[in-house]
């Protein structure tokens, strides 16, 4: 599913931007559209992508928290902007993306690290992300049942975000 890599690489740029400059992550996702082909990334890559970005951006406090209870030493105000995007998104994925194996968003967000971060990005993101995932890999993920316990529905993201009236 090389349209997801795609997508999470402009998931990235878009959180990054509402770090910069906080507005509406759907303004925010249609100004990325706006300013780059369209037709170089699938509707389903579009869809995706406005899942990330609306997920990580409407969960970030609880996220924030998750990421700074797992980073020794370092506040997220000391964070890059880049590193945080990263983070942010790798930790909506693990937590609220049942159908994204915990693998693929781990390497995900390392290859991520690498392309767009410093040199030691990749690194500090796998640190950080691994011992999240390793401490909370026996939780199960919201909308998934327990064990023995009646499936109930959740609040995971499904299909394709939609954009509030």
């Amino acid at each position: 599913m090389q349209f997801r890599r795609k997508a999470r690489e402009a998931a990235v740029q878009i959180l990054y931007g509402l770090e910069v400059q906080e507005r509406d992550p759907w303004e925010a996702l249609e100004h990325y559209w706006q300013h780059f082909d369209r037709s170089e990334m699938p509707a389903e890559a579009r869809e995706f992508a406005a899942v990330l970005v609306t997920g990580t951006w409407e969960r970030r406090d609880e996220i924030d928290g998750l990421i700074e209870s797992f980073s020794e030493h370092w506040s997220l105000s000391r964070m890059s902007k880049v590193d945080k995007a990263i983070l942010r998104m790798a930790v909506f994925e693990l937590r609220f993306c049942p159908d994204i194996p915990p693998k693929v968003a781990l390497n995900e967000a390392i290859d991520l690290g690498k392309l767009f971060g410093s040199e030691n990005s990749g690194a500090f993101i796998n640190g950080i992300l691994d011992a999240l995932h390793g401490r909370h890999k026996r939780e199960s993920r919201p909308g998934e049942p327990k064990p023995d316990a009646p499936a109930t529905g959740g609040d995971e993201p499904k299909g394709p975000a939609s954009r509030p009236d």
